[in-house]
C-alpha cells in the first residue's frame, strides 16, 4: 500500500514541535519507519514518517533545522539508528545522543565499546568470514563463554543505492530496487513500483496485482524454507538441512519458470508485471506447489518433533517484546515475541485483497519461536498460492511515459519475507525523483540481534544469527 502527500501542504514545524510530535505518535503506538534529512539553505529539512499499523495510517512530519538538533533517542529509542545515520552523513549535528557511532563507515579499533574487568576478553569476527557470506564485523565482549555485549559494524556493502535512484526514470528505478538485497528482490521492486504508481495515479490491474503477490509469496517460501534448513545445519541436524536446501532451490526455480530469473528480476515493472501466467504454466506451478508442500511438511515435522532440536532451539537468543517495541524491531523477529504486525494485513496491496492471511506469531522471542513463525508463514503461503494461481495476464504501461506528481512524497509498505520494506520517494517541482529513502527490516533488526545475544554463550552466536538471518546489503545500501 502507498500513501501520497503534497510537500507544499505539509506544515513545517519548529524543531521542538517536531520532536514532541514524533515522541507523542510513537508513545501512542506508532512506529518510526523513516527519518532522514535533505539540504535546505544553510541547514537541513528533516522528514519523519510514523506508521500506525493498527489503523493502517501514516503521518509525515517536516522540520527546518539549523545547527544542533537535540536527540530524540533518550525518550524514543526507535530513532537511535536514524539519528546516527543523519549525523554520519553530515545532514545534521545531533546533540545528546547516547551512542553516536558511525552506522555504515567501517570502524577503527578505538571506536568500539569496551567492557573492562577481571577476566574480560574480546573476540572480533569478520568482516571476512569462513563461509560464503557478505562482510560484517562482530565484536564480542565476553566473560568466559558468556557474551556481555555484542557490537555489530556494517557498511562494507555500501553501494550508494539511494543516490543512484535520484533522477532515475521509473523503469531504471525498478531495476535498481531489484539490487537492494538479492534475496528480497521482489519485495523491494514492488515497494518502489507502488510508490511510483501512487505518484503517477496509475492503478495496477487485478491480474498484475495478483502476480506481484505470487512473486512475494514464492520469495517468502524460498527464504523461510532455506532458513529452516540453515538452522538445522547450525546444530548438525543434517537430514532437514540437506532437504530444505534442495527445496529452497525448487521454489526459486518456480519463480524462474514464470520470468526466467530465480530471484524474480524483470518480473515486476512500474504499472504491473512483465510476465503473466497462462493455463499450462498455472497447472505446472500447482503441481510443483503440491509436491513441495508435502516435502516441506515432512522436513518441518521432523525438525519440530525431534527432542534434541527443541532443546537446542528453546531459550537461545531470546529477546523480549518490550525490547522489540523500543527498538522498532519488525517482521519475523517481532512476531516471534507476540507482536502481530504484518503489512499484508495492516497495509494491504491490491493482490492481497480477501487473502485470508493472518499474522503468524509466537510468544517466547527465542530461536525456536522465530523458527515456528517461519513454519506458520510457510503454511499460509502455500494456502494463498493455491487460491491465487490462475490464468493471469501481464499488465503495465510504458514506464518512460509515467508522469510523477511534482513536489510530492510517496510512502509505500510491502511485507517482505524478513518483514516490512518501506520506500519513501520524493519528487521535485518537475516530477523527477529527488530523493529516495529505503528502509529494509534489517535496519531495525541488527540491533535486536545484538540485544538477543546478551547473556548467551558465544558459541550460540551462529545459531542466533541465522534465526534472524538479516541482510548486510539491505542495511548498507
Amino acid at each position: 500500500m502507498s500513501f501520497v502527500f503534497s510537500r507544499r501542504r505539509l506544515e513545517t514545524l519548529a524543531p521542538d514541535e517536531f520532536r514532541s510530535a514524533l515522541v507523542a505518535r510513537v508513545d501512542a503506538g506508532g512506529r518510526l519507519v523513516a527519518f532522514f534529512g535533505l539540504p535546505s539553505g544553510d541547514g537541513s529539512r528533516l522528514h519523519a514518517v510514523v506508521a500506525d499499523d493498527a489503523r493502517g495510517s501514516v503521518q509525515v512530519s517536516v522540520a527546518e533545522v539549523r545547527g544542533l538538533f537535540p536527540s530524540i533517542t533518550p525518550v524514543c529509542p526507535q530513532a537511535q539508528l536514524f539519528e546516527r545515520e543523519l549525523h554520519e552523513t553530515g545532514s545534521i549535528n545531533i546533540a545528546g545522543h547516547p551512542w553516536l557511532k558511525p552506522v555504515r563507515r567501517p570502524l577503527a579499533y578505538n571506536d568500539f565499546f569496551k567492557v573492562e574487568g577481571h577476566e574480560i576478553h574480546e573476540v572480533g569476527v569478520g568482516p571476512v568470514h569462513a563461509g560464503i557470506i557478505e562482510p560484517g564485523h562482530f565484536r564480542f565482549q565476553c566473560h568466559g563463554e558468556k557474551v556481555l555485549h555484542l557490537e555489530i559494524a556494517l557498511g562494507y556493502q555500501h553501494r550508494g543505492i539511494e543516490a543512484m535512484l535520484c533522477g532515475a526514470s521509473p523503469a531504471r528505478a525498478a531495476c535498481i530496487a531489484e539490487l537492494v538485497a538479492g534475496d528480497t528482490s521482489a519485495a523491494h521492486t514492488v515497494a518502489v513500483c507502488e510508490a511510483l504508481e501512487a505518484l503517477s495515479g496509475e492503478a495496477v490491474k487485478g491480474d498484475a496485482a495478483i502476480c506481484r503477490a505470487i512473486a512475494l509469496e514464492l520469495e517468502r517460501l524460498a527464504n523461510h524454507t532455506g532458513d529452516l534448513g540453515a538452522l538445522a545445519n547450525d546444530i548438525g541436524f543434517l537430514p532437514v538441512a540437506s532437504f530444505c536446501g534442495r527445496l529452497r532451490g525448487d521454489f526459486l526455480n518456480m519463480t524462474a519458470l514464470v520470468c526466467g530469473n530465480r530471484f524474480g528480476r524483470g518480473w515486476i515493472v512500474p504499472g504491473g508485471t512483465a510476465f503473466g501466467i497462462d493455463a499450462a504454466l498455472a497447472e505446472e506451478l500447482r503441481d510443483r506447489l503440491q509436491k513441495h508442500a508435502r516435502d516441506v511438511r515432512g522436513a518441518a515435522e521432523l525438525l519440530f518433533a525431534t527432542p534434541s532440536v527443541q532443546s537446542r532451539f528453546e531459550g537461545i537468543g531470546k529477546i523480549t517484546q518490550e525490547d522489540c517495541r523500543a527498538l522498532g524491531a519488525t517482521g519475523v523477529a517481532a512476531r516471534a515475541t507476540g507482536i502481530a504486525r504484518d503489512a499484508r494485513l495492516d497495509f494491504p496491496s491490491p493482490g492481497y485483497a480477501g487473502s485470508g492471511l493472518r499474522a503468524s506469531v509466537s510468544q517466547y522471542g527465542d530461536v525456536h519461536a522465530r523458527a515456528v513463525v517461519r513454519w506458520r508463514e510457510i503454511q499460509q503461503s502455500f494456502g494463498f498460492l493455491e487460491r491465487a494461481l490462475g490464468v493471469l495476464q501481464p499488465g503495465g504501461q510504458d514506464a518512460d511515459r509515467m508522469n510523477l506528481a511534482p513536489d510530492s512524497i510517496a510512502v509505500s509498505f510491502v511485507e517482505g519475507w524478513r518483514g516490512p520494506v518501506c520506500h519513501v520517494v520524493l519528487t521535485d517541482s518537475k516530477g523527477r525523483i529527488e530523493h529516495c529513502k529505503i528502509v529494509d527490516p534489517s535496519f531495525y533488526n541488527w540491533m535486536a540481534l545484538a540485544i538477543a545475544m546478551r547473556g548467551q554463550q558465544i558459541s550460540d552466536f551462529p545459531l542466533c544469527n541465522k534465526s534472524f538471518n538479516l541482510s548486510y546489503s539491505g542495511f548498507d545500501l
